[in-house]
């Protein structure tokens, strides 16, 4: 009876192994991170951003163009202190080197405020062969997506100044490969120890 049990758990394994090389990547995992945000795309983001011009956009344009942090998610208002730590974070910069609308927003101090926006989307996919990604052998991924950065500043009601950054498509290959497979992070910590005794 118990080599019956055995015959079957080992005709068990076997099957499993043959799913896991015949399926491939499928069974590996993906990451999806969407920061919400009224844009779909970098180009949404960057037209509505390009729509904004400095000494004529007021805020009510600018919530209609959805940068308004108390209706759209994940803006973050900064104020004239966070301005000043961002643009003068090294004491070689002088308040007289910085763009006209950043120092009219120093000078107005409270009656300052700035948004920062930052949607993005990524999506990161395990991919290559099950059996070494699930010992820890060998795990490659593949993630695309891609990141808007804006800051807009603005003084009574008014844009002075904008400023935007960001990744239009992310496109990044990573692989690992760990010769001890899931011995690997345990045989790196030994070597920690190791080094922290010497």
């Amino acid at each position: 009876m118990e080599w019956i049990i055995n015959r079957k758990m080992t005709l068990s394994m076997a099957f499993l192994t043959v799913v896991l090389f015949v399926s491939g990547c499928s069974l590996l995992p993906s990451v999806q991170q969407t920061t919400k945000s009224p844009w779909n795309s970098f180009d949404e983001a960057k037209a509505s951003y390009d729509r904004l011009s400095p000494y004529k956009t007021k805020t009510e344009e600018l919530e209609k163009l959805g940068f308004n942090p108390f209706t759209t998610p994940n803006i973050k208002i900064l104020t004239y202190l966070d301005i000043i730590q961002k643009f003068m974070f090294n004491p070689s910069i002088k308040k007289e080197d910085l763009d006209k609308g950043v120092q009219a927003c120093i000078d107005a101090k409270t009656n300052c405020k700035a948004y920062e926006i930052q949607p993005k989307f990524s999506f990161n996919k395990r991919y290559g062969n099950v059996l070494l990604d699930l010992f820890n052998f060998k795990r490659k991924s593949h993630q695309t997506g891609w990141e808007f950065d804006a800051l807009v500043v603005i003084v009574d009601d008014i844009v002075v100044y904008k400023l935007w950054g960001g990744k239009p498509a992310i496109d990044e290959t990573r692989e690992t490969k760990n010769p001890l497979g899931p011995l690997q992070d345990a045989s790196d910590l030994l070597i920690d120890i190791t080094r922290q005794g010497l």
